[in-house]
């Protein structure tokens, strides 16, 4: 039951960052019009890509065709693609670390945790420092469920920013799957100090409610999440444990 209610907040897998166009590659524009066809059109954005690479598109082209390859689900094709550009020297670092970012988001979405952990330390080398990569590596590091590795990269970075309430959320999760209780909960009550009525610190209050045996609880924090943002990822884990746990 307990790994079963923490995968649910932290394994949320990060297709936004995968996708997330780099201005580095913008010389002319048509990078940028390439990358916003693949939010409404990655099939034509991909082709497109193809097209331009062939052409001498370079290294613009071809991440255009990484986010669109993201886009359209192939996960494990846009990762390796992602990859060869990060390992281009002639590109700055910054550059370099998002781009391995991306790599371990697509590896994420296609449920292959170990090549996410090792595309997120490849960024690290790179951005030691940065506060959502860091949290990417942690969330791979869930997904193998190894809650020392990933409380340790959340712990680094609260370190950097102590008031991101969903960093709060995801540490507490990965102390409550790693039996810290104590710990875990004083994660969830900063996170709603932070952010009072936060929809996943909710969520994972009520977890650990129910498994002390407060259904009464569990099922107030779950509902107010439905009530307060019914359409929300938040509110979908909420209904979902209500209706696995019959918590009425």
């Amino acid at each position: 039951m307990k790994a079963w209610f923490v995968l649910g907040l932290f394994l949320v897998a990060q297709a936004a960052r995968a996708a997330q166009p780099a201005a580095e590659f913008d010389t002319s524009g048509r990078y940028q019009q390439c990358a916003a066809m693949t939010k409404t059109d990655a099939q034509g954005a991909y082709n497109q890509a193809l097209a331009w690479h062939s052409a001498g598109g370079g290294a613009s082209a071809e991440h255009c065709g990484a986010l669109a390859l993201v886009q359209l689900g192939r996960y494990s094709e846009a990762a390796p693609q992602l990859d060869r550009l990060a390992q281009r020297l002639d590109l700055k670092a910054a550059l370099r670390a998002q781009l391995y970012d991306q790599e371990g988001n697509a590896w994420l979405l296609a449920q292959d945790a170990e090549r996410a952990a090792a595309a997120f330390t490849n960024a690290l080398a790179l951005v030691p420092q940065d506060v959502d990569t860091l949290a990417d590596r942690a969330r791979a590091r869930a997904m193998r469920k190894d809650w020392t590795g990933a409380e340790r990269d959340l712990s680094s970075a609260l370190g950097l920013d102590g008031n991101r309430a969903d960093l709060l959320v995801l540490r507490a999760s990965a102390r409550h799957a790693g039996g810290k209780l104590a710990e875990a909960r004083a994660d969830i009550e900063r996170a709603l100090q932070v952010y009072p009525d936060y929809g996943d610190a909710l969520v994972e209050r009520g977890a650990m409610r129910f498994e002390d045996g407060d259904v009464k609880g569990a099922d107030a924090d779950w509902r107010m999440v439905v009530k307060l943002a019914p359409r929300s990822r938040a509110a979908a884990l909420a209904n979902e444990y209500l209706s696995q746990t019959g918590a009425q």
